[in-house]
Order: structure tokens, then sequence, then C-alpha cells
């Protein structure tokens, strides 16, 4: 057990610093754009609003894309599973929290493959309040009328 959770720990900090420098970097490309346009609202029914929403969904999916592979990876050194198919399938559903079978984890590894799922609950999350708040700039300026 102690080895699951000395994994679980290392994959938890990795894919956390790794998430966060992402949703960094999206937030930079965001303000460069702002300022490349010279303003901060985008109407959400031009093309450019349509192009930031896609970019921004289609860059969180790469984002998640690269951590369940990272875990599909460790999966396949420690030899938790026997195949590269196996063990991207099984990240993906630990880490979407969907959680169909662990049958193809080796047993003394599936305490690896519930802690994946609370961390990838906790980043899809962190993406859905970041998407929320980048998704606020198609909202227009408030006016204080007063």
């Amino acid at each position: 057990m102690f080895a699951e959770l000395a994994v679980a720990t290392v994959m938890v900090l990795l894919t956390v610093v790794i998430h966060g420098a992402g949703l960094l970097a999206l937030g930079h490309l965001m303000e460069w754009m702002e300022r490349a346009r010279g303003k901060s609202r985008i109407s959400p029914v031009s093309g450019e609003g349509a192009v930031v929403a896609v970019l921004s969904a289609l860059g969180l999916l790469v984002l998640h894309g690269i951590e369940i592979w990272l875990y599909a990876l460790v999966y396949r050194v420690i030899g938790a599973v026997e195949t590269v198919r196996d063990a991207v399938y099984f990240s993906t559903i630990a880490y979407a929290s969907i959680g169909f079978s662990d049958a193809a984890m080796a047993p003394e590894w599936k305490l690896l493959g519930a802690l994946e799922g609370i961390n990838g609950a906790l980043l899809l999350g962190w993406s859905v309040a970041f998407f929320v708040t980048l998704m606020t700039r198609f909202l227009p300026a408030r006016r204080h009328d007063g």
C-alpha cells in the first residue's frame, strides 16, 4: 500500500503542476489576444467568439489528455496493466470518475486507480471554473447607472 500511496502522491503533484502551468499558459494566451485586439470583451455571436471558445475547450481537452496519458504510462511502467490500450482505457475511466471496471488493473495497484479518480475530478472541476471565468469575457461590460 505504501508504494501505491507514494506513486499516487507523485502523480497528484505532477498533474497539478502540469494543469496549473497549462491553465496559466491558456490564460496568458487570452490576455495576449485581448491586447492584440485592443479590447477585453468578445461578442458571443462573432466568429472570433466562436474561435476563442472552441480553442479554449480544445486546449483544456489536450491538457486532460496529457494527464490521462501520463497516468497510463505509469500504469504500464509499474506493470499494473498489460497493454497500452488497457492503460489508456483504465486511466480515462478513472480520471473522469466513470469507473466501469478495474478488472484490467493488477490488484496491488487498484488504490492508485481510485486516487486517480479523485485527482481527475479535482482537475476537471478546476478546468470548469477556468472555462467559466474565461467565458465571462463574452459578457458585455457592466454599466453603472447611478
